[in-house]
């Protein structure tokens, strides 16, 4: 699959798993940053929604919990990061 491919795929998991008025596809380019204030603003609520998304969709290997959160909105940080870990199958959130 090519990436930009992926990239769209990965973007329709977003936007069907969060709930931001107004949020559409042209507001999730591949190097925007989709957590914090200078992102499209997504939470770290949003954050674990969209990864038990992608788990399920791409059944890539997704560990996640309260106490994980910051290293799952890190994975997540941008689309572009999302498929190059999706592609390699490389999903692990790692115990700290």
């Amino acid at each position: 699959m090519k990436r930009a491919d992926l990239e769209e795929q990965i973007r329709q998991v977003i936007l069907a798993s969060v709930e931001v008025d107004g949020l559409t596809a042209a507001d999730l380019p591949a190097d925007a940053a989709l957590f914090g204030a200078d992102g499209v603003g997504l939470d770290s609520i949003d954050a674990l929604e969209i990864g038990a998304a992608l788990r399920k969709r791409f059944q890539v290997k997704f560990k996640a919990n309260a106490r994980r959160t910051r290293s799952i909105s890190a994975r997540l940080r941008r689309l572009r990061t999302s498929s190059r870990r999706i592609s390699a199958k490389r999903w692990k959130v790692e115990g700290r």
